[in-house]
Parts: structure tokens; sequence; C-alpha cells
């Protein structure tokens, strides 16, 4: 006799609450819009994105803040996903911004584009009047996001204040806005690195080969593996070396690090995450080392 069996996984109860989360924000918001970067975790939410709306098509653009400065297989990879799904894509350029006088760009050795994203950003939000932002931000990767609601309220400047969010008792997302204000929404706060990538195991999603073990030239910096790429200011003092790598996460390349790795495949990339203690964020982002509190200012700021 056959015996019905009502239980789910992990996996199953988070692209659950994915799907839920995005059909409310497509229901009580008049102008979202996903950010897909071509990274892991917003191509996740790219699928989340599919199922949720199947056999419809996705109801809202995809937006992605270029700094100019990143890596060309992640690029390619995003303009390929977007003509095969026949969505919007708008680019808020960074390099328009500085060419408007909006940013400055920085110089030095440590120069980054990465701060500046968060005037393209605000200034492509008010520009399109998006009302709500779907963002791919976890909150395993870093203690400011870990303070984020799935609602993040965001006011008419474009500011996160942490103390100044909204409960979300039993689920119940509160999306009232005024005008000028929105709501940065991120759909896989509860989901893990490990979690991400179970998922892209069990749906057999395509990634930029980036995220894969391949051979690269790259120099060390403060612990870290930086690209050797026209855009990032190395010193003399920094010598340049290949070796095999892979990324744990893409961003920027003037603050993105890379990992030794030989894992080729999604299943030793999976045994890999399993064995680190270290976050992607907290072991490859330059970015979040400036200060302690680094993270929380940019967001305080505007930031993803």
């Amino acid at each position: 006799m056959l015996q019905a069996d009502y239980t789910t996984s992990q996996l199953d109860v988070l692209e659950a609450e994915a799907i839920h989360i995005m059909r409310e924000v497509a229901a009580e918001f008049e102008r979202p819009c996903l950010l897909f970067s071509g990274g892991k975790d917003s191509i996740v939410m790219l699928r989340i994105a599919e199922k949720a709306f199947w056999p419809a098509p996705i109801p809202f653009p995809l937006m992605h803040v270029d700094t100019g400065h990143n890596f060309s297989e992640v690029i390619d990879f995003r303009d390929r996903r977007v003509a095969e799904l026949g969505v919007r894509l708008v680019v808020a350029s960074v390099q328009a911004s500085i060419d408007a006088g909006r940013v400055v760009e920085e110089t030095g050795r440590r120069a980054s584009r990465n701060r500046l994203q968060t005037t393209t950003l605000l200034d492509a939000i008010e520009e399109h009047e998006f009302d709500a932002v779907f963002g791919g931000a976890r909150r395993d990767e870093e203690k400011a996001r870990a303070k984020e609601r799935v609602f993040s309220f965001r006011d008419d400047f474009g500011q996160w204040d942490p103390k100044n969010q909204r409960p979300e008792l039993w689920n119940l997302y509160n999306a009232r806005i005024r005008r000028g204000e929105h709501i940065r929404v991120f759909p896989l706060s509860n989901w893990t690195e490990l979690d991400v990538w179970d998922y892209i195991r069990r749906e057999d999603i395509e990634i930029p080969s980036i995220y894969f073990a391949h051979t690269r030239k790259v120099f060390a910096r403060d612990g870290m593996l930086l690209s050797d790429a026209d855009v990032v200011n190395r010193g003399d003092d920094e010598p340049v070396f290949e070796t095999t790598v892979r990324y744990r996460t893409v961003g920027d390349m003037t603050c993105t690090g890379a990992v030794q790795s030989a894992a080729s495949s999604v299943e030793e990339i999976i045994a890999e995450v399993a064995a680190t203690r270290i976050t992607e964020r907290g072991a490859t982002r330059a970015d979040d080392r400036t200060s302690e509190a680094a993270m929380e200012d940019r967001k305080r700021e505007g930031y993803f």
C-alpha cells in the first residue's frame, strides 16, 4: 500500500518562502525591480522569480549597477541570461556617474569603485521610480546584513536605519511607503551559502565559469588573491604569479579576491564550503575590511 509522504526538505521550505515574498512584492508594489549582477545569489533569485510567475514572464525588470570593473565572464553570462529570458535589463553605470560629476573616482593603490555604486544605485531608483528592489543579500554573509528585515525600509534619501525597521511577526510584511521612499526586499535572507549551492545543484542552474577552479594570474594583498587586471592598481612590491583559484563571490575586480581551490564542479564546491569556517565576504572582499562597521556604514548610506 502506497503511503503519502508530506515531508519537505530545507530547500523546499526556503524556496517556498522566497516565492511567497516575490509574489507579495508583485502584488503590493507598482514598480519593483530585481538586482541582477550575474553572481550566484542573483542567479538563484532569478530562478525563484521564474518559478514564482511561471508560465507568465517575470513581471519586473532586472537592474545591474555596473562599476565598469567587473569580471568579463560574469558580464557575458549576465547578458546571455537576460537575452534568453527576454526580460528588460537596466544598467546603472558608475562610469556615467563619474562623467556627470555625481561621484569622484578614488585614486591610489587601493582605489575602488565599489563604494561609488551607492550613488549610482540611488540615482537609478529615483530615475526609474522603483518602489521595491530585490537584493540577494543573506543574513549569514555579514553581521550588518544579519540585522536586515526581509522588507528593509529605506527613507526618501535611500538611507537605512537599523533602529527604524518594521516588525515581521508571523512573516507578515509591511509594504506601506510614501512617495520617494522604497523597500529593499531580500528573499534569500534565511539562506546560507551552502543552501545556495545545494539549490544550484538541485535545480541544475548554470553559473559563470569564474566560480569553478581555473588558472589565473593573481597577486597577494592583505591575505587575498586579487586578479592582475588593468583596472587593479598593483604595486611593484606585489609580484604576479599564476595559480589555480576560484571565486566564492563576484563583484568589482579591485576589491574581490579569489581563493586557492581545485573545486571544478558544484559537488566539489559544496564539499569545500561545508568545511570552511570563514564567510565568503570575510574571506574575499577587501571593502568589508576597511573598518569593523564597514558594511553597516555603507548600508546606512544606501548600499545594497
